[in-house]
């Protein structure tokens, strides 16, 4: 009987654990909530909100990264709460599957791949995200509010750039206090080690693509 009833735990629980957060603990990857207490972690693509205004990520609901990339994420958010007491990260995307890549691509059609690769990258390249060397994240309050950044997640256009902030503050198309929230995002984000783009404000990634090749094997 005792057999059995293992037999049966373990079937069980096999087909509770996803296939990719299975292949993920396999390759390396660190579970980021086990390593960082107190990191919140909310993955729009395994949500509806999202610009494809669907469930794309299926059964991938926990956050992974290379153990690297955790241990710079852990010095960045102890700089968070150290200056900003009560704040924490909410990871909104990490790893990413190369299958999934490609599912985001090519729901972008209306986009030429030039412009295209700006908001989601090449899947024939593969994105940082593949290597689990890429982070989306935002700032959340002591209440695990997020701050207000001057769009949402994934807004494609300049509002979400980096790279135009300071012009979009000069002219009053973006609010002082979100620039200034963004500055918090940010400066946690480069003390730890990690770059910003110039596209994205929620966007950085832990070592180049090339590195991240170098270093990683891709996550189909």
């Amino acid at each position: 009987m005792l057999l059995l009833f293992l037999v049966f735990f373990l079937s069980v629980f096999s087909e509770s654990t996803c296939v990719y957060e299975k292949t993920m603990a396999e390759q390396g990857l660190v579970e980021v909530q086990q390593a960082i207490p107190g990191i919140l972690v909310e993955l729009k693509y395994a949500t509806t909100d999202n610009f494809m205004h669907k469930n794309v990520y299926g059964c991938l609901q926990k956050a992974y990264l290379q153990k690297e990339v955790v241990a710079r994420l852990k010095k960045a958010q102890a700089y968070l709460s150290a200056s900003h007491p009560g704040y924490h990260f909410l990871i909104y995307d990490a790893t990413r599957p190369l299958s999934k890549q490609w599912d985001l691509w090519n729901a972008l059609p209306q986009y030429p791949p030039k412009v295209r690769s700006n908001y989601v990258a090449d899947p024939a390249e593969h994105s940082i995200h593949n290597y689990g060397s890429a982070v989306d994240l935002t700032v959340a309050d002591e209440k695990g509010r997020p701050l207000e950044m001057g769009t949402p997640f994934d807004f494609f256009g300049e509002m979400a750039y980096p790279s135009r902030e300071k012009e979009l503050l000069a002219s009053g198309k973006l609010a002082p206090k979100f620039y200034q929230n963004r500055l918090i995002l940010r400066q946690a984000m480069v003390h730890g080690g990690f770059m910003p783009i110039l596209y994205e404000w929620w966007h950085f990634n832990a070592f180049s693509r090339l590195e991240a090749k170098r270093r990683f094997s891709v996550l189909r």
